[in-house]
């Protein structure tokens, strides 16, 4: 019987949602579901959530290692520290002045939540190789690029990949903008996760890039998107979005006028945090009063049920993954984490070599993955030195900060996080 485990499954609605695709293939109707939670009422209200697919064998457990016992697939979506450490992310840094959207991947807020994810991590690790040594590792926790590479320096013997629904949904975005079917599609995409690029995007061999300036050209509004103004000055469409993709950059949250500009929602995963914390409070109370939970949305796209249906079936298809560059991306940084295409079968995850990026695109990647490099030799190392390292080098911190600030600032956010970072580096 082939046996799924989620980790963090008290992440209901994103449990929820990855159940019910993962019943949608007939041919996966009949597998085992371990769900692990460390908040045992979180754990009950998955457990309750999954009850409802119906005929579904669902085990539950507090015990990491035991929810893993057995599993064929590992799917990873823990948020160390929750909604309580994400208003640290936030609050902090703009104390400094430093404005952050979403603060999960990369600059301060990215930072401090892969440092607070690695001991999580590497126990993750351990356990898996103990106990399903041969599982798959499904990673949805952010910052996505920290971690894989970070797995990937402690654990290489794990079957670890990162899976993130940006391409996807950029490349079916593009397609409505221009009238162009998303199934009918071909595409290229290859980067980093979070700032990977559109490098070909056709339609029955016809490149569409041209249709995507003439809609730009018609539509003013459009212009007045980061991930709009990238593409004209870069030549390439990024894949992540706006609110994402300011971060990544020196060139806009630091300006008053190009926040006004691009209209960028300083804070807005905090908000978006708040409300995932409702929405569990709103299920929560519907089951235990015997009623239904809020509707799931009927767009959902994960791969991650991709995965699981092509390990069963055989199914060949081709998916976005972020694996470390063995190879893959010429011109990017050996064992750095990038994201690339792969195709799915009965063996696994088979990530393609792409080559050479253009020069400009490389050369943003490379300023990010700088960022990752030293964060998580921070960790591995158990050097404080390269926490500050790392945020002096983050483009949109050295953009808004002077070098005594963003000291000050690394010194303010390890005092703040505490017991949530690696023994080593809670004196940086």
């Amino acid at each position: 019987m082939f046996t799924i485990a989620f980790v963090g499954a008290g992440s209901v609605e994103f449990t929820r949602q990855l159940l019910r695709d993962v019943l949608s293939f007939p041919e996966l109707a009949d597998c085992s579901i371990s769900l692990h939670d460390i908040d045992s009422e979180r754990l009950e209200v998955a457990a309750a959530l999954a009850g409802l697919a119906g005929g579904v064998r669902v085990r539950t457990s507090l015990s990491r290692r035991e929810a893993l016992e057995g599993a064929d697939v590992v799917v990873n979506m823990v948020a160390i520290g929750g909604h309580a450490a994400t208003l640290t992310d936030f609050d902090v840094p703009e104390s400094f002045g430093l404005r952050q959207t979403i603060g999960d991947t990369l600059g301060i807020g990215g930072i401090f939540r892969g440092l607070r994810t690695f001991p999580f991590l590497d126990g993750l690790a351990a356990d898996m190789l103990a106990v399903c040594p041969d599982a798959w590792l499904l990673n949805y926790t952010n910052p996505m690029a920290m971690n894989i590479q970070y797995l990937s320096v402690v654990a290489p013997r794990l079957k670890a990949v990162g899976l993130c629904h940006s391409v996807h949904w950029t490349i079916h975005d593009l397609s409505a903008l221009v009238g162009v079917p998303h199934d009918e599609v071909d595409f290229l995409s290859a980067g980093v996760n979070h700032q990977a690029w559109i490098l070909r995007w056709q339609h029955e061999g016809r490149d569409l890039y041209p249709a995507l300036d003439a809609a730009i050209a018609a539509d003013p509004e459009l212009a007045r998107r980061v991930r709009v103004d990238m593409y004209r000055r870069l030549g390439y469409y990024p894949t992540e979005t706006s609110e994402h993709s300011s971060e990544y950059v020196p060139w806009y949250l630091s300006h008053e006028s190009e926040v006004d500009r691009l209209r960028l929602p300083v804070r807005a995963y905090a908000s978006i945090s708040a409300a995932n914390v409702a929405t569990y409070v709103e299920t929560r109370d519907a089951l235990a009063a015997g009623g239904a939970p809020p509707p799931l949305g009927d767009d959902a796209v994960e791969y991650a049920p991709q995965v699981i249906h092509s390990l069963v079936t055989g199914q060949r298809r081709t998916i976005q993954v972020n694996v470390a560059n063995h190879g893959l991306i010429a011109n990017l940084p050996a064992g750095a984490a990038v994201e690339v295409p792969a195709t799915l079968d009965r063996l696994g995850v088979h990530p393609h070599h792409v080559g050479d990026l253009p020069r400009q695109l490389a050369a943003l990647n490379r300023s990010f993955l700088n960022v990752v490099d030293l964060t998580v030799a921070a960790a591995v190392e158990g050097n404080p030195d390269h926490v500050r390292h790392a945020a002096l080098c983050d483009p949109a911190t050295a953009a808004a900060l002077t070098v005594d600030q963003i000291s000050d600032l690394v010194g303010a956010m390890t005092a703040a996080h505490g017991s949530l970072l690696p023994v080593a580096l809670r004196g940086a």
